[in-house]
């Protein structure tokens, strides 16, 4: 292999690794019907007159499996964490008890479990296309580099570490996948 061109493997594999845990974070906003304290990170709170995310305002705990607490710790802002919660679009009724939010998490039927697995899946193919856009970008470095001066060999070779890096990040997006709808269509 000639040293002086080289593929930056390590930048695809961290920009690959960048769509899993994208696809991780937009897993666990999919309400499966188990508690979660990542359901409420996206709600903001207008507190002290600016939107402020609910878990700098009060502790988010999963004391069950169905049920998600937020102790807000000043008095003053439990109204508007309630209503904040109301408009969030997560569908749950919050209860009050002083300073705690109870979100009380329903059971889901088995329409909405089959109608999450799709949603799952679609999160899934987007991972997948923006890994395989990742090994594009590869590819074409590659051709550049072979019209600099690669060899054929390093061309093999290198294209060769990009497709088995593809391989196997694509690969854990499928066990991604499969766990997320396994947990979903538990019941």
């Amino acid at each position: 292999m000639s040293d002086e061109i080289e593929i930056d493997i390590d930048d695809l594999e961290r920009r690959m690794k960048g769509a899993i845990e994208s696809l991780r974070h937009e897993f666990a906003s999919l309400r499966t019907g188990r508690a979660s304290a990542s359901m409420v990170e996206p709600i903001m709170v207008d507190a002290y007159g600016s939107p402020t995310p609910i878990n700098q305002v009060g502790t988010v705990n999963v004391p069950e499996p169905r049920l998600v607490t937020i102790n807000i710790w000043d008095k003053a802002l439990v109204s508007k964490a309630e209503k904040a919660i109301r408009e969030s679009g997560l569908g749950i009724n919050p209860q009050l008890n002083g300073t705690i939010i109870m979100l009380p998490i329903p059971e889901l039927n088995e329409e909405r479990r089959r109608d999450l697995t799709r949603v799952a899946a679609q999160y899934a193919e987007h991972a997948r296309v923006a890994v395989r856009n990742v090994r594009r970008d590869g590819m074409d470095q590659i051709k550049k580099a072979k019209s600099s001066g690669m060899s054929e060999d390093d061309q093999k070779f290198w294209e060769g570490a990009v497709q088995e890096l593809t391989d196997k990040v694509i690969a854990s997006v499928d066990q991604a996948l499969e766990a997320k709808q396994a947990e979903i269509m538990q019941v």
